[in-house]
């Protein structure tokens, strides 16, 4: 981060960002490996829809559908899986 600081960069832009986008990305992975595989990711950090950058953090999710009613994510785990 100092490195950017010195070249007159934003370290939080252009590091600590992007290096927390691929933690997220990292353990998204980590819950569905392949396409049989189900489940859901609970994210408790309100600053992914009250500050701009939480949007970076949106986008780089694969496409799946998205709810703030912890209800619906219940419903969903409680289908049984086509095993």
């Amino acid at each position: 981060m100092e490195d950017c600081r010195l070249r007159g960069g934003d370290p939080f832009d252009e590091v600590q960002l992007p290096d927390a986008v691929i933690t997220l990305k990292q353990g998204v992975g980590r819950l569905i490996r392949d396409a049989d595989d189900r489940g859901v990711l609970v994210i408790c950090d309100n600053r992914l829809v009250m500050r701009p950058y939480g949007a970076t953090f949106l986008a780089s999710l694969a496409p799946a559908p998205r709810t703030r009613d912890i209800a619906r994510a219940v419903r969903f785990l409680a289908i049984p899986s086509a095993e």
